[in-house]
């Protein structure tokens, strides 16, 4: 029981952050479609910048989980905000 809400809390951190970095490219991507928006931060160099803003909506599903009382699912998308920073971190050193 507790693997499975640890489980369903990372898929709802991955959505969250996908559907946070789709917003954020899309919004401050002036008009261009999503791919050409991911393509042209990746030569820019700010692609990191682009998907650490994506995580804020993992900040929102964070609190939702604490405040309904579910820790389990809350610790989930902790862990996977915690391993976008490291990765956004590597990314960036490389």
């Amino acid at each position: 029981m507790i693997k499975k809400d640890v489980f369903i809390g990372m898929l709802i951190g991955l959505i969250a952050n996908s559907i946070g970095l789709y917003l954020t490219a899309t919004l401050l991507g002036q008009g261009d479609d999503f791919i050409t928006v991911i393509k042209a931060a990746a030569e820019e160099g700010f692609l990191g910048k682009l998907i650490s803003l994506g995580a804020i909506l993992n900040l929102i599903a964070f609190f939702v989980f604490i405040r309904k009382r579910q820790d389990y699912k809350a610790r989930g998308v902790l862990l996977i905000t915690v391993f976008i920073a490291v990765f956004t971190f590597i990314f960036k050193l490389f």
